[in-house]
């Protein structure tokens, strides 16, 4: 690869995706990013599923089945068959699915732009600076 195909800008989007315990009460406590950039076929999650971290993130849930509640929403962003139908439509409508406004337990938060020159790197770097490890 050249070095000006390596520098080439590639836009994507993503959205944090947030445990609301208490969705009366609005707080949303961060485990997780996805990023979809169409253009380069690219769709790439990070959540949170360890149950002792997730338990220091969010006292008083039922860890366990946030973790697979977590873990299940991985799986329809990875196109994995097993997670039903939705895993099955194209990268871009999988992440609309899963970045569309609900009132659930695990919201996302609203979908921001950005460039980069490589999506797994931005995902990763996302991550840190909007889940990061738990203290």
């Amino acid at each position: 690869m050249t070095d000006a195909a390596s520098a080439r800008w590639i836009a994507y989007s993503f959205a944090v995706l947030c445990v609301v315990p208490h969705p009366h009460l609005g707080t949303a406590v961060p485990v997780g990013v996805m990023v979809h950039a169409r253009t380069a076929d690219f769709l790439g999650i990070r959540v949170v599923t360890d149950p002792a971290e997730l338990a220091a993130r969010v006292p008083g849930v039922d860890v366990e089945l946030l973790a697979r509640y977590l873990r299940d929403i991985r799986a329809i962003a990875e196109g994995d068959a097993e997670a039903g139908p939705v895993a099955l439509v194209p990268p871009s409508e999988r992440f609309h699915w899963l970045t569309a406004p609900r009132s659930d337990v695990i919201q996302s938060g609203p979908v921001h732009g950005g460039l980069c020159h490589d999506p797994q790197t931005a995902l990763e770097r996302l991550f840190a600076s909007h889940v990061g490890v738990f203290a």
